[in-house]
């Protein structure tokens, strides 16, 4: 199992202790490039799929919240990405 596999089933465990350095991995080992926007606002786009995702970076801390963790999951398996 290779790291990104192993981050990615991390990932999709949901765990309390995801940060944001993390999901940047993720969703760039899954095509998508991210965006930034105004202030802690970002998109992260997948050229392939046509698809974005627009976000907020956890501040101030590092850490995702439970309901960034749920979005994310649930746009990537509409995708058929999870």
């Amino acid at each position: 199992m290779s790291r990104f596999e192993k981050l990615l089933s991390r990932f999709s465990s949901r765990p309390k202790d995801f940060n944001y350095y993390e999901l940047r991995k993720v969703l760039s080992g899954l095509g998508y490039t991210e965006q930034q926007g105004a202030g802690s606002r970002v998109v992260f786009f997948n050229e392939q799929l046509k698809h974005n995702m627009k976000l907020h970076k956890p501040h101030p801390g590092n850490i995702l919240k439970r309901y960034q963790i749920d979005f994310v999951i649930d746009e990537l398996k509409s995708n058929d990405l999870l």
